[in-house]
Parts: C-alpha cells; sequence; structure tokens
C-alpha cells in the first residue's frame, strides 16, 4: 500500500510543476511512441508506465478544470491523478481502443465520484474505501486501483527505497508545520487522508492558507526532483 500512496504523491509533485506555471506540460506521445511504452509496460517496465503517467498529466488538468473553483481545485487535481494512475495500470490494448480516451473516463469518473461523495457530505477519501467494481463485477478499493497487479508485488523493495528518498528530501526541504501539512494532506504512512478543511480545521488556520503552503510544498518537492 505504501508504494502506491508514494506513486500517487510522486505523481501529485509532477503535477504541481505544471499547474503552478514552473513547468511546461511535456507534449503528448505520438502513436508509435505510445505504443513503444505501452508494450514495455506490459513487460513490466516501471519507467516506461512513469513515463505514461507523465506524459498524459495534461488530461488531469483539462478534466478538473471543467469541475473546480477556487476552492476544490487542489482536492479534484490529487483525485484526477488516481484515476488517471488507474487508467494506465488498468488499460488493455485488447480490449480498449485508444489510451487517451479510457484514461480520460477514468480520471473524470473518479472526479465525479469525489464530487458526488462531498454532496453526501463525505469529502473523505479512504485507502481502503470502496470505488464501484472493475469489468468483472469485482468490488474495488484505492488500493487496489492504485497497486495494480499481483505482479507489482515484486517492485516493493525499489519503492520502498524511492519511498525513503522523498522522505529525505520532504525533511530537508520542509519545515517541521510544513512537514505536518503535507503528511496528514497525503495520508503518509498509512494515515487517513485529510482534505485541506479539515486540515485547516484541525490547526485552526484558513483553507486558503493551507492550500497556499501545499502549492509551496508540492513547488519545493517539484524542484528537488528536477521538474521545477
Amino acid at each position: 500500500m505504501l508504494d502506491a500512496v508514494f506513486e500517487w504523491l510522486r505523481t501529485v509533485v509532477l503535477m504541481a510543476g505544471y499547474v503552478s506555471g514552473s513547468a511546461a506540460f511535456p507534449k503528448p506521445l505520438t502513436p508509435d511512441e505510445e505504443q513503444k511504452y505501452l508494450t514495455l509496460l506490459a513487460e513490466g517496465d516501471e519507467n516506461a508506465k512513469n513515463i505514461l503517467i507523465e506524459r498524459n498529466l495534461r488530461l488531469v488538468a483539462h478534466i478538473t478544470k471543467k469541475y473546480g473553483d477556487e476552492n476544490n481545485s487542489e482536492d479534484l487535481i490529487s483525485i484526477g491523478t488516481i484515476g488517471l494512475i488507474k487508467g494506465i495500470n488498468t488499460f488493455s490494448p485488447d480490449k480498449n481502443k485508444k489510451l487517451s480516451s479510457y484514461i480520460a473516463r477514468c480520471i473524470e469518473n473518479e472526479v465525479l465520484m469525489y464530487l458526488r461523495a462531498a454532496r453526501r457530505r463525505r469529502s473523505d477519501v479512504y485507502i481502503d474505501d470502496g470505488i464501484g467494481t472493475d469489468s468483472e463485477g469485482n468490488n474495488l478499493t484505492l488500493a487496489d486501483i492504485l497497486t495494480g497487479s499481483d505482479e507489482d508485488i515484486a517492485d516493493t523493495v525499489s519503492d520502498s527505497i524511492e519511498a525513503e528518498k522523498l522522505y529525505s528530501i520532504m525533511r530537508r526541504v520542509l519545515n517541521d508545520a510544513e512537514y505536518k501539512i503535507i503528511f496528514r494532506r497525503y495520508g503518509l504512512c498509512g494515515t487517513r487522508r485529510m482534505t485541506q478543511r479539515e486540515i485547516a480545521d484541525d490547526l485552526g488556520i484558513s483553507r486558503s492558507y493551507v492550500s497556499r503552503i501545499e502549492k509551496k510544498c508540492l513547488q519545493k518537492l517539484a524542484e528537488e526532483y528536477g521538474i521545477g
């Protein structure tokens, strides 16, 4: 589960660099490039998956822009990245005709589910929450869609190393208050992910202030990862 959370957080860090304007979105893959990386992904190449995610990040920004406003745009972007990762992890060339159409639907589905939950006063997102069923009727949770297939277990050691690297970077570039906010915001170490509003209420500060701190932190992390 830890590797899934960090895969998501790494993607959000990438996204922060592009949304903040400190980096331009990479160009979409050409059909030949897309096929190349999909083939490599099917062979278990994690770098190919990272490339497919990064080169489709603009879809998250485009889709969440339709539904967001100044009060929830950051939440929708982080939720949209879950849909993006889910789309890359579950795409099947044999069943789906076009990758961009498939992952766009996955992103939109995640955003709409989040908004429906918010309207029911359930704005929290838990890693073990049920989110529906897959194509075979099996129940799915966020943990299921982020971790992917059983073969991913073989990558746990390298993912743990990457997680520790990110923790080390966070400790180095963030102060104590910033670290605690990011820790709560993204539910690190298996803790419950908190909304900006919950963190603001807990700390006795405004939601907009939490938002500013979060953006600042993600930009710092993006720069450390060479994105900014």
